[in-house]
């Protein structure tokens, strides 16, 4: 008799095959056709640029489709041994949370603001396992200490909103994981978080799904970070997957003339160094800036009030791009919104072309600076069209009537690339890149000597970020401002920055030119910060360290 040979290779923990997910039964296919599988205790990403399919098609795992997206019906999800396209909706609610979990984008969202935090851990443990209330809450204690979270007692009784981004996902994670699900799906996690919460909150969730053997199914946009900590990736674009294998193979020799085009827009440094006049003046100057935050009467008690920025002392030159980098509340944006007069400092000296800009006389000076914010959708307003946004500022040039601030306005959208078709439409009939250069164009059209360009590129795709990045610096170039580029992506800033200033918890610890800070850092945060930063040719043990540390845990 003779006996079959059984492969020692184990069967997949999720099987996706041909999955297409349209708009309606008749409707255009948001995903198409895409196949996939994730081994046991092992990390699959996929990648793309928005709208590319990834999320819904994570979401077409856990039967969370958003109305009127539908799973065609020659479609197959395998978890283990079931088939989740046929699953009832019950017996998809016993698997939801308890065998497969998800980590959403943004925490603040699926974190409800109105429960503690200890409520909303316990949720899952309250509707899959039969527990007593004193044995859930010493499971969540205990979690809580796992993840590093001080004074874990006080985090169950707290809310979401008293908590930072990065200890907002920490405590998502912590919720999900408590269940030991057999896979996790985690949807952009960092996206937003600084480059050291962003690698902290990796790590956590690459020790916790090691400890479990979870697998992980991770939705990203940043192919930095996937080279650092996924085996094998997925690229979509439009809803087909165009390549896929192990992460180093794809990322380094890409094949598919879209993957090339997001190797290519991953950040790179550029050439060039110090553009500054050093010959004369610098065009600002901080001395020993102080700049407080009053503490406020709550309800039932008073508030304490913090620095925020200690004792700065910085200088700008002309035509020069100075980057001021650091993690999330270390003072990068109190400082560039004190320069430009959006915050009043404690104490110190400001001056623009050796004038003070705290005078009460300064507002001549201050209309030739102006600010890009991190945010577009929220600094412009959505009640205006793009071109009575950009001309907006030029309502302050008395000498200037309507046709030549028309003339101005046209002349600026073509600066930023915007044709005239774009000029009589709302900011939320733009995409996130449109609106972006709509802020650049309303910062620059009254042509200012100085720019503050705060996260312009923070939640933009990679493919995007390189153009608005490569405009920014166009346009420096062409009209001759200086820049203050506030950011905690040392890629972007590698692409930008003349000079780079780093700032930790109110202080300026390290300025140089980019190059020397890049490439031989003094101070021990900007060794932190370079360390973090999850860049696709530098050299890191990543994954392999993190799950080695918590198989020896």
């Amino acid at each position: 008799m003779t006996m079959t040979p059984q492969s020692d290779v184990p069967s997949p923990i999720l099987e996706v095959d041909d999955l297409s997910v349209q708009i309606g039964p008749a409707g255009n296919k948001v995903v198409d056709g895409l196949s996939f599988s994730i081994a046991p205790g092992d990390m699959l990403a996929l990648v793309g640029e928005s709208g590319s399919g990834k999320t819904m098609a994570a979401r077409a795992v856990l039967g969370l489709l958003p109305p009127p997206l539908i799973v065609t019906p020659d479609s197959s999800i395998r978890f283990r041994d079931t088939e989740l396209t046929r699953l009832p909706p019950a017996a998809m609610r016993k698997i939801r949370g308890a065998r497969i979990g998800m980590v959403f984008q943004e925490p603040m969202v699926s974190l409800n603001p109105s429960m503690t935090v200890g409520d909303q851990m316990a949720e899952g443990l309250l509707l899959h396992q039969r527990l007593g209330k004193a044995e859930i809450r010493d499971r969540c204690l205990a979690m809580l200490e796992r993840i590093r979270i001080h004074e874990p007692t006080k985090c169950l009784a707290a809310f979401p909103h008293e908590f930072s981004g990065g200890m907002r996902q920490r405590i998502m994670l912590a919720s999900v994981m408590l269940l030991k699900p057999d896979l996790l799906i985690a949807d952009e996690p960092t996206t937003a978080l600084d480059t050291l919460v962003q690698r902290d909150v990796l790590d956590l969730m690459v020790e916790l799904t090691t400890e479990n053997q979870t697998s992980v199914l991770l939705i990203s946009h940043d192919l930095g970070m996937v080279s650092h900590y996924v085996r094998n990736v997925v690229v979509m674009h439009k809803g087909v997957a165009v390549e896929q294998g192990e992460s180093t193979q794809v990322l380094q020799g890409p094949k598919h003339e879209y993957t090339k085009r997001l190797v290519d827009a991953l950040p790179r440094r550029s050439a060039g160094g110090a553009r500054a006049d050093r010959a004369g003046e610098p065009l600002i100057e901080l001395r020993d800036i102080v700049i407080d935050y009053p503490g406020r009467d709550g309800l039932f008690k008073k508030t304490a009030g913090k620095r925020a920025v200690h004792g700065v002392d910085l200088t700008i030159g002309k035509g020069e791009t100075l980057a001021l980098v650091g993690a999330s509340g270390s003072g990068k944006t109190t400082l560039g919104r004190a320069i430009v007069g959006l915050v009043q400092p404690t104490s110190g000296a400001i001056t623009f072309r050796g004038q003070s800009l705290l005078d009460q006389g300064a507002a001549a000076q201050r209309r030739e600076m102006q600010i890009i914010f991190q945010d577009p959708y929220s600094s412009l307003d959505p009640r205006q069209r793009v071109e009575d946004i950009v001309a907006e500022p030029l309502k302050l040039y008395p000498t200037m009537d309507r046709r030549q601030r028309a003339e101005r306005v046209k002349e600026v959208f073509s600066e930023v690339g915007l044709g005239p078709e774009f000029a009589r439409r709302l900011p939320h009939q733009l995409s996130g890149g449109q609106r972006q250069r709509v802020a650049i164009a309303r910062a620059i059209v009254r042509r200012p000597a100085f720019v503050v360009a705060d996260e312009p590129v923070s939640a933009l795709d990679m493919t995007v970020q390189k153009q608005i990045l490569k405009l920014i610096r166009s346009l420096q170039e062409r009209h001759g401002f200086a820049c203050l580029f506030v950011s905690h992506d040392l890629g972007a800033v590698e692409q930008v920055a003349d000079r780079v200033a780093v700032m930790e918890n109110g202080r300026i610890v390290e300025v140089g030119a980019r190059d020397e800070v890049f490439d031989a850092p003094k101070h021990e945060y900007t060794k932190r910060l370079l360390d973090a930063a999850m860049l696709l040719d530098r050299k890191f043990a990543g994954v392999q360290a993190v799950k080695a540390k918590a198989v020896a845990v």
